[in-house]
């Protein structure tokens, strides 16, 4: 008697991208940029089209001309702000406050370190006259802190003062003061954001010029990036993993001029991962934006129906990050993968400073 076979329809094989191991992909260390390309517009683009499954290389000035007249930019204008605290606990040792939200007008959400050392009652003094009261340890292991301002108090005017710019760890050097305005985009209006909106940082103001007199108009929306933006997703099932929230707004303006160039055929380009997410958020089943301002949490990873975005302007991320799962969601798995498998042969640069992705 012949021996049963098994049914290759009883093993149940993982849709590809559905695991968190998927999006894992090898990068020598020197691909990750450590310092912004001058001018801003000379980075390196690959465009993606959905259409043919293809890549072409490009640079980002290039843009001009692959935008028809007629289509939209939606840009996120958030503006990054001098979130690292850097002092010294009573004690005299060295300590950290990183802001992450206001929840008022003195009190933040941050993360501390060393964490141990840093409990409820204890203060990090960061220059005279300003300091951190450390108020309470959260759920999810980050503090509520106050900060006290002796000579005004103006607490805002103290962060300016005395704060970093909050680049990323991968950026293994302090920050400069080229980074004062380089780790911003030209257009950053809304402070907020404890890292750059970084498809945007390639923008100069004569490629939007040339974008405007082009016939491409322009609109914005805001997301406050919060660190969790960058943090690996550590389960396998990417369902399992935790989104922070961050603050996102859609104007009644911005969301009434989006839905009538789409209305009379134009099409929507997100300028990186923040805007995406923003428009996602804010556009109904039937795809119309709609004013917000309030959190989200949104995760946007395959399976996913867009809504709100024609068009992708992006950077190249962190393996197993959330942002590359959006991308996955909007490209497609296999030519998300392939794209960046070709950007690390063809030494692309990567990541906040890095080269960027046009997914047409």
């Amino acid at each position: 008697m012949e021996s049963q076979q098994p049914n290759a329809g009883d093993v149940s094989v993982p849709e590809p991208g559905s695991r968190t191991s998927d999006y894992d992909y090898e990068l020598p260390q020197e691909r990750i940029a450590q310092q912004a390309a001058e001018p801003r517009d000379s980075s390196r683009m690959l465009v993606v089209d959905r259409a043919a499954g293809t890549l072409a290389h490009r640079t980002f000035r290039d843009l001009a001309e692959l935008i028809p007249p007629g289509d939209a930019l939606v840009v996120n204008t958030t503006r990054v702000f001098r979130a690292r605290l850097l002092g010294h606990r009573e004690s005299g040792g060295a300590a950290e406050v990183f802001l992450l939200r206001p929840l008022g007008s003195d009190h933040f959400e941050a993360m501390v370190h060393p964490g141990g050392k840093l409990r409820p009652g204890r203060f990090v003094n960061v220059a005279p006259g300003f300091r951190v009261e450390i108020v309470e340890t959260t759920p999810r292991r980050t503090r509520i802190v106050r900060l006290h301002a002796d000579d005004d108090g103006n607490v805002d005017a103290a962060i300016e003062r005395h704060g970093h710019i909050p680049l990323p760890p991968y950026i293994g050097r302090a920050d400069d003061v080229v980074d004062e305005t380089r780790y911003q985009t030209v257009y950053a209006d809304q402070s907020g954001s404890v890292a750059a909106p970084t498809a945007g940082l390639h923008f100069t103001s004569e490629l939007l010029a040339r974008l405007e007199a082009r016939g491409v108009a322009r609109f914005d929306v805001v997301l406050h990036v919060g660190a969790g933006t960058f943090k690996p997703v550590q389960e396998e099932d990417p369902s399992a993993h935790l989104m922070h929230e961050e603050w996102c707004e859609v104007s009644e303006a911005s969301a009434a001029a989006i839905n009538e160039t789409r209305a009379r055929g134009g099409r929507l380009w997100a300028v990186g991962t923040t805007s995406a997410r923003t428009l996602e958020s804010a556009a109904d089943t039937a795809g119309i934006i709609q004013p917000i301002r309030r959190e989200t949490n949104l995760f946007v990873r395959p399976p996913y129906t867009f809504r709100g975005v024609d068009h992708l302007v992006t950077n190249f991320h962190l393996p197993r990050s959330t942002l590359v799962m959006l991308v996955a969601a909007f490209a497609g798995y296999e030519l998300t993968m392939r794209a960046y498998t070709t950007a690390v042969e063809e030494k692309y640069r990567f990541y906040s400073y890095g080269d960027s992705m046009c997914v047409l």
